[in-house]
């Protein structure tokens, strides 16, 4: 009896070796899960009509020089992503590609609380956004170090993919410092962390519960996760938080050059002992570079200090830094190094920004604004027309209507059991409702009438 237990302990203690081995996120997940929430969003797209023949018809020449017989239409996309607090009083971090051209915001916690957020602002060459919400006493996440990563680690997402809210998936840190292509200012965090549509903005975590950096995107040729995804390390992220929390833009360093690789063969050709730096192929007359006394064919070796291993390295560097600094330049000419002094300059920042303010309305009062409409009164025409004696046409919806349904063109004849009879009516019936949480409207369309409930914007 005893060998037999003594054969199964050894048969045994490999497993048991393994899942000790294995890393428990019970806990990361029950601690920080709270602070993550989901973000939806809706913007007004204006779809270009189609030509409404084949190509081989006689008129098809016809339309598509002189345009089709219907206008554009406009219509409300919606899209879905992720974020996580950063303060208490209800700062959120995301990316830039899942609000930047949204029209609302609603931010979902975890407990099913939702809030309408506003837009502090976007920063398009990051990926980062900042959005905010009225709120107080909010969990919210630690930040890490995402320096002290190590490749091979483990690391946790949590956010919604395709609108399964609060999904947590987990895997390594397959590489740091990942360049991608059009993405020069973001040293990317890879992982095989599965990342789908919806997890955009949502944090990575490392195994201390810190985030370490934002899912961004992923490489795929399908649209869905293949292995392979991005992170943005939080520190950058949290710069361009701060900029954006105080300023509403980015600054941005930039030189006026244009550089490529150093391969082996380039740095055999210009007597460097690896391959190294940054390559100067022309450098923008009148820039900064230019005026310091950097030229073509210079390979630049470090900025301020800090060592430039491959040409994607430097305009992370130069971006980060401060415009208007002076600094030391490292440069490899003719066989020797030489220092350059330059003044950075600075980038221009029509790549970040932060929700317009509303146009003021017009002094006819037609905007309802809780039910995010534009209305008018009907003429006497219109009214013999339909065969109605009151109610106001939609001329404009967005917002809190749109998502009801309601289209431009639309009549409202009441609001919950009262006649809807002027524009001036509807918005001193609206006045009694300003508690409501949702509203009925009795609208027109067409031959027939409806009521269609809507939940109303805080105002």
């Amino acid at each position: 009896m005893t060998r037999l237990l003594l054969s199964i302990v050894v048969l045994l203690s490999p497993v048991l070796a393994l899942a000790q081995a294995l890393p428990d996120f019970t806990t990361l997940v029950e601690k920080q899960g709270a602070a993550v929430v989901n973000v939806s969003t809706s913007q007004t797209v204006e779809n270009a009509p189609r030509i409404p023949v084949p190509e081989d018809d006689p008129f098809y020449d016809f339309f598509r020089r002189f345009g089709p017989p219907e206008g554009p239409r406009e219509y409300e996309s919606q899209s879905l992503g992720s974020g996580f607090i950063i303060s208490a009083d209800g700062f959120i971090l995301t990316n830039s590609h899942v609000v930047a051209a949204a029209d609302d915001i609603t931010v979902k916690l975890s407990d099913k609380r939702e809030f309408k957020a506003e837009l502090v602002g976007f920063d398009k060459r990051t990926d980062v956004a900042v959005i905010k919400i009225e709120a107080t006493g909010l969990p919210h996440v630690t930040i890490g170090n995402p320096e002290a990563l190590r490749v091979g680690e483990w690391v946790l997402a949590i956010g919604s993919p395709f609108g399964f809210e609060n999904t947590v998936t987990a895997g390594i840190v397959s590489a740091k410092g990942r360049s991608l292509p059009q993405e020069n200012y973001v040293p990317f965090i890879q992982t095989d962390v599965a990342i789908n549509p919806g997890n955009s903005g949502g944090p990575l975590f490392n195994m201390k519960g810190e985030v370490v950096g934002i899912n961004s995107q992923i490489y795929s040729r399908t649209g869905g996760f293949m292995g392979l995804s991005f992170a943005i390390p939080i520190n950058v992220a949290m710069d361009i938080a701060d900029q954006l929390r105080t300023s509403g833009r980015v600054q941005r360093g930039r030189i006026g050059v244009v550089i490529q690789e150093v391969t082996k063969e380039l740095a055999e050709s210009f007597g460097l002992a690896r391959a190294q730096g940054a390559l100067v192929n022309s450098v923008e007359k009148g820039g900064p570079a230019d005026r310091a006394g950097i030229e073509a064919s210079d390979v630049i070796l470090e900025f301020d200090g800090i060592r430039v291993d491959s040409s994607g390295d430097l305009p992370r560097i130069v971006g980060q830094t401060k415009p208007g600094s002076k600094v030391v330049v490292k440069v490899w000419r003719k066989g020797k190094d030489k220092n350059i002094t330059i003044t950075v300059g600075e980038i221009s920042d029509d790549q970040t920004g932060s929700r317009p303010q509303p146009a003021p309305s017009d002094q006819g009062g037609n905007i309802i604004a809780r039910l995010g409409l534009t209305v008018s009164d009907l003429s006497a025409r219109e009214r013999e027309q339909l065969g109605i004696d009151g109610g106001v046409k939609v001329e404009k919806v967005d917002g809190p209507g749109a998502r009801a349904g309601l289209r431009r063109g639309d009549v409202v004849l009441a609001l919950n059991n009262n006649d809807v009879e002027s524009v001036e009516q509807f918005k001193q019936l609206m006045n009694e409702y300003q508690k409501a949480r949702s509203v009925a409207l009795l609208v027109r369309r067409g031959q027939g009438a409806i009521y269609v409930p809507i939940r109303l914007d805080d105002d």
